[in-house]
Formats: C-alpha cells, sequence, structure tokens
C-alpha cells in the first residue's frame, strides 16, 4: 500500500470516528448551553449505550433493534435520574461545583457498570456483516456506512427538533438567556431535563453504533468522553455545525496521527489539539467571537 492509499485509509478511518466524537461533543454542547455546566457523565452514558444493548442481546435474547430501542431508552432514564437526583438539588451550586458531582456521577455509574458486567472486554455483533467495501484505495467495514448514516440522521433530526418544534424553541431560549426564558414563561427546569433526556440518547446511541468495531467495556467512556468534549471545544460548545466539524477534525487528525507517526500518540493528540485551541482561541475555532455591551 502506497502512502496515497494509506492517507485515504486514514481519512475514511477518521471521518467514522470524528462522526461519532461529534455526537458525543453535540450532547455536552446541548446540557452546557442549557445548564452552564459541563457534565463529565456523558462518556459513562455512551459507554452505557453499548452495555446495555449487550444485556438486552444475551440476557433477554432480544433482537438487535430492540435491544438498540431498549438501551437508548434505559440510558436516556439513567440520564433523566441524574439530573432530578444530582443536579436538580443544587440549584444554588456554584458552577464548579456541578462540575464535581458530575464528575462523581461518572464514577459512580463506572463503579456500578464494572460490577454489573465485570472488567472484561465485550463485542457486540454488527448491524450488516464484516465484508469489507472498497471505496477508490481505501476500505471501510459495513459498520463504518452505519456510523455515517446515523450521525447524518441525527444531526437532521437534532437541527428540525431546535429549530422548528415549539420545546425546542424553547431549550434555545433557555441556552441564550435563562432568566428571561423563564420570564415568559418557559419551565427552564423541564427544558434542562429534556437536554439531558436528549444528550443521554445521542451518547448512547454514539456508543451503540461504535461498539462493533471497538467492542465495550465499563471503562470505554473515559476517552470517548473526553474527545467528544474536545469536539465541543473546537466546536465553540454549540450544539450544531461547529461541533460537528469539530468532531470530524479531530478524528482526521488523530488517524492521520495515529497512521502516520505512532498509535501509541493517538490518545495524546486530542489533548494537545484542545490545549492549543484554548489557548490560541478559547472560543472555539468555529465560533464567532461575541461582545457585551456594558
Amino acid at each position: 500500500m502506497n502512502l496515497g492509499q494509506q492517507i485515504a485509509q486514514y481519512l475514511l478511518s477518521g471521518l467514522s470516528t470524528g462522526a461519532i466524537y461529534s455526537l458525543i461533543g453535540v450532547g455536552f454542547a446541548i446540557i452546557h448551553n442549557a445548564t452552564g455546566i459541563i457534565n463529565f457523565a456523558q462518556g459513562e452514558l455512551v459507554m452505557l449505550g453499548g452495555m446495555f444493548t449487550l444485556f438486552f442481546l444475551t440476557a433477554l435474547n432480544l433482537p438487535l433493534l430492540a435491544a438498540i430501542i431498549l438501551a437508548i431508552g434505559a440510558t436516556t432514564l439513567v440520564g433523566v435520574v441524574f439530573e432530578r437526583l444530582a443536579i436538580r438539588p443544587m440549584k444554588n451550586a456554584s458552577p464548579i461545583s456541578l462540575v464535581i458531582i458530575t464528575i462523581g456521577g461518572s464514577i459512580l455509574i463506572r463503579g456500578i457498570a464494572m460490577i454489573i458486567w465485570g472488567k472484561d472486554t465485550h463485542a457486540i455483533p454488527t448491524f450488516s456483516g464484516n465484508e469489507p467495501i472498497h471505496l477508490g484505495e481505501a476500505t471501510i467495514l459495513p459498520q463504518h456506512l452505519w456510523i455515517f448514516a446515523v450521525t447524518i440522521v441525527v444531526m437532521i433530526c437534532s437541527k428540525l427538533y431546535f429549530n422548528y418544534t415549539i420545546s425546542g424553541k424553547a431549550m434555545r431560549a433557555c441556552a441564550y438567556n435563562r432568566r428571561a426564558a423563564g420570564l415568559v414563561g418557559i419551565d427552564v427546569r423541564r427544558m434542562v431535563l429534556f437536554s439531558f433526556a436528549i444528550s443521554s440518547a445521542m451518547g448512547s446511541l454514539a456508543g451503540i453504533i461504535i461498539a462493533p468495531l471497538t467492542m465495550t467495556s465499563y471503562d470505554v467512556g473515559i476517552m470517548l468522553g473526553l474527545k467528544g468534549f474536545c469536539a465541543a471545544i473546537i466546536g465553540g460548545m454549540s450544539s450544531g455545525l461547529g461541533t460537528i466539524l469539530g468532531g470530524i477534525l479531530l478524528g482526521i487528525l488523530e488517524s492521520l496521527g495515529a497512521g502516520l507517526f505512532s498509535s501509541g500518540y493517538k490518545d495524546a493528540i486530542a489533548f494537545i489539539i484542545l490545549l492549543l485551541i484554548l489557548f490560541v482561541r478559547p472560543q472555539g475555532l468555529f465560533r464567532k467571537g461575541e461582545t457585551e455591551r456594558v
């Protein structure tokens, strides 16, 4: 395989990985825009998507589609319960206190998952076979196409929801100004609950579609969550196109770095990019600077 073929292969792999980071990053952005906090338990919700799917497949012997639907529902329920029990009672807490609570929640969820499913790595069947597909000089697995398709559909549905539904517009209003939204009759607490539900569903879906490729275990959410957070930072904490582009950029750079240099630097690349962006452009690469009149 010559250099051109290698780069084409790395680009395709990076695109699929970046799509996953985009989904996770949008989950971070939705909660941040609605509450002003960073939910560091988002990675564990990604992990739960894969682990719940495994549970419904093996313990209950359900078909794959039914297992996926139930896994998304179960993970969404976990996110809603987490918001009601951990976030809502701390309504007057400082942002740093809420961040610490989300970190504690992630440790708790990860510990419970380890007790239930153990420390082993588990495999989930692919959605439509393992026969490689040739695209020019590169090859991809059918599961990569599922990742692209699901990510595109989720992003389109997200765009339609936030722009053309009453609850979506209410969540956008809360993101701009929570106090003003409350004054015009929007139930801010309900919108926060919706934000946790939507981000939990997105996170679980990301965990489900990537699990057939990377497999799943109780601790896979740590790195996936951090890289999704990097994608959100690159996109300027936008729940739209910015975070999608940020995730894709991160996935491509990570894949090229691991392929052309060393796979040992794969995880470090994301954090090097994050530090550079925070130093050079703290508002993110794809977000315009904001001014405020005083």
